[in-house]
């Protein structure tokens, strides 16, 4: 049995981050990584499966202020050490992104976003650009488009759009060999025991001894969080998001469109492919779906163990899905998938960024997509936006919604501190080091010589208390 004072359980971009962050900058002696899967990132972190979006908050409409610049924290901390380890742009692409509005209400709501409400201070690259300025950085916005209606961009250079898997693999190759990392794939966990001194963690390939343990493992974490008695009160509404492709390239970056409030899924947004410029991607669109993984009927009744059968279950998605906003959007979705009639419903939303495209342009992009676990309080009956962390006796569970990948490295500091907290005053976390080596290295003012043209050109969650009910 091999013993450590760490394990972390999943080896996505949220595992991956913190295995970096404690074997990089800490003095933790033995710790683990165990991952299901033959390799580092194959589900969820994988580029084909997500936004490919790296979320600061300045394009993102349905983010609160305070959410923003926690968010934007967060980003500047992977953008600063993909700009340290990827010079060669193998993991991200660098390019324009934007928000758009259009007609006069959209437009309304933009302007006071930016002027009123703080966006343009608090993201100093951000600039309000009009119809004109649009058509020189995405001209395939602007094409065809009503003159007579009113467009307004709130624009950056800075956009980031990142291959989340690779970015995982180059958190774990940095300290792999280091002494006293161990990382385990194909090793499926199958059981974690409390016991008086640590964790018992049982795997298909044999048994783990840690002082601490974090469950890094998307959706599941909450069914291994449950089947030690914890996060009772939560369940899942798991989403299945989805694209749609065109093969020209119709966009140089992220074009998004206005975020509905009230929900908590990504507004539909146009942007080249972060490994394939001439790839466009649409989407996504948001199925909600009885598993816990895309595609894997394995996984149904691992949702039916988080979903529980219970009456509070059963009331909290009947409250939640009655809602007259969310209810048509989740009908709209089941559309977007049948063959003949999907393409041709979710046009329009195509057509919103790009006004040019028609019907045989686009089609449905096989193997993208991946699910995105909203979380579920059955006690409020509501859902609970954003990320979530329950915090056990030694223990930490991370269900990591999106922008879980753009703040893995924050979330890994902060979960850096905990488990240090767990195991005593004897270990040290260089603090200092780890933003030196992440958010110092970010480009936080704009090269004066450098152009939107040239920019265009190149290419904390709140935490969950234990619940022992």
């Amino acid at each position: 049995m091999k013993e450590y004072d760490l394990v972390i359980v999943g080896g996505g971009i949220s595992g991956a981050s913190l295995l970096y962050t404690v074997a990089e900058f800490t003095d933790v002696e033995r710790v683990a990584l165990v991952e299901k899967e033959d390799e580092i990132a194959a589900i969820n972190s994988h580029h084909t499966n997500n936004s490919q979006t790296l979320h600061f908050g300045d394009i993102e409409t349905n983010y609160t202020l305070e959410k923003a610049e926690s968010v934007k924290e967060g980003a500047e901390m992977v953008a600063g050490y993909l700009e340290s380890n990827d010079s060669d742009r193998e993991m991200h692409s660098k390019r324009s992104k934007m928000v758009l509005a259009v007609g006069d209400e959209e437009v309304d709501s933009l302007e006071r976003r930016y002027h009123e409400e703080g966006f343009g201070d608090l993201f100093p690259k951000l600039e309000a650009i009009d119809r004109d300025e649009i058509a020189e950085i995405e001209p395939k916005v602007v094409e065809g488009r009503d003159p007579g209606k009113e467009m307004l961009a709130l624009q950056t250079p800075d956009g980031y759009t990142v291959d989340y898997g690779k970015l995982a693999k180059s958190f774990v190759d940095e300290v792999r060999d280091d002494d006293g990392v161990d990382v385990f794939t194909g090793t499926e966990v199958t059981e974690i025991t409390d016991e008086d001194d640590g964790f018992v963690i049982d795997t298909d390939a044999g048994h783990f001894e840690a002082d601490a343990t974090v469950v890094a493992a998307g959706s599941h974490s909450l069914q291994i969080a449950q089947e030690m008695g914890y996060g009772e009160h939560l369940s899942l509404l798991p989403v299945a998001g989805s694209f749609f492709t065109a093969d020209e390239g119709l966009l140089n970056g992220k074009v998004y469109t206005l975020q509905m409030k009230k929900l908590p899924f990504a507004a539909v947004h146009g942007d080249a492919e972060v490994h394939d410029g001439d790839l466009t991607r649409f989407g996504p669109t948001a199925k909600v779906v009885p598993a816990l993984e895309r595609g894997r009927l394995s996984t149904v009744p691992d949702f039916f163990d988080v979903f529980g059968l219970s009456p509070s279950s059963f009331l909290s998605y009947t409250n939640i899905l009655a809602d007259r906003i969310l209810f048509p959007y989740v009908v709209k979705n089941l559309l977007y998938d049948l063959p003949a009639v999907g393409p041709r419903a979710f046009l329009p939303h195509v057509k919103k960024v790009v006004p040019t495209v028609e019907l045989d342009d686009i089609e449905r992009a096989k193997g993208y997509g991946g699910v995105r676990p909203q979380i579920v309080n059955t006690r409020t009956k509501s859902l609970d936006m954003g990320e979530a962390t329950i915090t056990g006796d030694d223990i930490v569970f991370n269900v990591t919604p999106s922008p879980g990948a753009s703040t893995c490295l924050k979330n890994a500091r902060r979960d850096t501190k905990q488990v240090l907290e767990f195991l005593g005053e004897e270990y040290d976390f260089d603090v200092d080091a780890f933003e030196d080596a992440t958010i110092g290295n970010f480009p936080h003012e704009r090269d004066e010589d450098e152009t939107v043209e040239e920019a265009t050109a190149t290419d904390d969650a709140e935490p969950i208390a234990a619940d022992d009910d």
